[in-house]
């Protein structure tokens, strides 16, 4: 298990949450995903990292899988101009994570707090979720109210919003 893998599972044992583990192989993107972990319950996220021009701000966006997110009026609701992705290199430094494996528990990895996380609203009308517990070999089941708990145990600032 790898050591990224293994922090995640240790700070929710930490904080008391209960979690279902699935272990697939190796996905890349949503549909990838769906092949192994279509029919578990709770919602698909989509987890995007992104920065903004000058590269002293850096957002994690968690939203449902069926969405797609227009990064140019998602700046414009978060007052920032000119958003674009992160590069890998960005995104390992700030949550120690590769392509593929993003989700919202990278965030333990950002120690300085540096990235804020934005999460659909629409989640919160769910009872489930599924991330990848920083790895994507395998997703894990948790509850949305246990997210709300994980993010505010975590540090870092984030706010719920409305994504189309």
């Amino acid at each position: 298990m790898e050591e990224r893998e293994k922090k995640v599972y240790e700070f929710l044992d930490k904080i008391h949450i209960e979690y279902e583990k699935h272990e697939h192989p190796a996905v890349f993107t949503c549909e990838e995903a769906d092949m192994y972990t279509g029919k578990l319950k709770g919602v698909h996220t989509k987890n995007l990292f992104l920065r903004n021009k000058k590269g002293n701000k850096h957002y994690l966006v968690v939203m449902k899988e069926d969405k797609t997110l227009n990064v140019k009026e998602f700046g414009e609701k978060i007052s920032e101009k000119n958003l674009s992705f992160a590069s890998p290199e960005r995104m390992m430094k700030y949550l120690d994570l590769t392509p593929g494996a993003v989700s919202i528990f990278g965030i333990i990895n950002d120690t300085e707090n540096n990235v804020k996380a934005y999460i659909d609203a629409d989640i919160m009308k769910e009872e489930f979720i599924n991330s990848h517990p920083n790895v994507n070999t395998a997703t894990l089941v948790y509850s949305v109210k246990d997210m709300v708990k994980f993010l505010n145990e975590s540090g870092n600032e984030y706010e719920m919003i409305e994504i189309k």
